[in-house]
């Protein structure tokens, strides 16, 4: 029995509307465990070298920082930018989730490019034949602007971040013995807050055009 057409999106109703957003979330979602089953396997690299790397002083920003300082003979704070602190878990079950929602979060840093290609089947049916032609710059331009954000918030914010942060201090009665959940929490939500506020030009382009 041959396959039946997919409808017209004038002929579709709510519900059918409501059946394609479900199967995009479940691409979307399946999508981002592959990526997260890939990350799992890299998981050392993942933590060692890339969610830890900034509280090394040789961090490729720190030492981009000390050799501008020593050019132009500024402030050279950043040539010793070890971090201080020590990291603890706190509990029993924390490094084993840790371990999932980092590989998710990878899976899903992975599969973006994936995930904007579903949006744009969604999203599609209801645009002019000369904006559909549209959709490998969409998602190319789109992806570049997405892991450029995420390279700016992991390079630049994040150890400028934890650099200030881990030096702040009120007392000196305190110690920072930080939470792993915080540290890890601080530099994925800088380094995807970041890459999803890259996206705004195509966010204000779509705004536009409508």
């Amino acid at each position: 029995m041959a396959k039946k057409n997919k409808k017209n999106i004038n002929e579709m109703t709510f519900l059918d509307h409501l059946e394609e957003l479900r199967w995009l979330l479940v691409r979307s979602s399946a999508a981002i465990l592959i990526g997260g089953a890939v990350a799992w396997f890299f998981s050392d690299f993942i933590f060692k070298t890339i969610i830890f790397g900034p509280m090394k002083g040789d961090f490729i920003t720190y030492r981009f920082f000390c050799d501008l300082a020593n050019k132009y003979d500024l402030d050279k704070s950043f040539c010793d930018a070890t971090l201080n602190f020590s990291i603890q878990n706190t509990e029993i079950e924390g490094q084993i989730s840790l371990l999932v929602w980092t590989c998710i979060t990878a899976g899903f840093i992975i599969s973006f490019p994936y995930i904007l290609l579903q949006f744009w089947n969604f999203i599609s049916p209801a645009l002019y034949k000369k904006e559909k032609r549209n959709a490998i710059k969409f998602i190319v331009i789109s992806s570049l602007l997405f892991f450029l954000g995420v390279g700016f918030g992991y390079f630049v914010l994040t150890p400028l971040s934890l650099n200030f942060l881990s030096t702040f201090s009120v007392s000196d009665v305190i110690k920072n013995d930080i939470n792993v959940n915080s540290y890890i929490g601080t530099v994925k939500t800088t380094t995807l807050a970041t890459g999803l506020v890259f996206e705004l030009p195509i966010i204000i382009y779509f705004l536009s055009s409508l």
